[in-house]
């Protein structure tokens, strides 16, 4: 549990916490979302289509740290930031962020379709 210094000799525990994105025909909703280290993202698809969250730069997926479309399929895979496939309306893709940083991501399938994680 990520322990955050108040400045005033306090320290504040932070517990972690699940956000969520919807994925819609139109984009990530939000499509910025900030929230602290160690909190899980749960992309759900609402669309009508499938859909790929993965990290940036399409077809890569390496900007996030030690992600990387390479990765899908070995045993890596559950610690990158890829769906590593496409998602099914109703299906939903979960990532838990632990790199302070912001982080674009993008629809593998759609890749004009764009969104930012901002992990503080």
């Amino acid at each position: 549990v990520p322990v955050v210094g108040t400045g005033t000799g306090e320290m504040v525990v932070n517990t972690p916490s699940t956000k969520t994105v919807e994925i819609t025909s139109s984009g990530f909703s939000p499509s910025t979302l900030t929230i602290n280290a160690g909190d899980t993202v749960t992309w759900i698809n609402m669309g009508t289509g499938q859909s790929w969250p993965a990290s940036a730069i399409h077809p890569e997926h390496t900007v996030y740290p030690g992600s990387g479309i390479n990765k899908c399929g070995t045993s890596e895979e559950s610690n990158i930031f890829d769906a590593c496939k496409g998602i099914t309306p109703g299906e939903s893709y979960t990532f838990t962020f632990n790199e302070i940083g912001t982080w674009d991501y993008h629809d593998h399938m759609r890749a004009s379709i764009k969104g930012k994680i901002v992990v503080n």
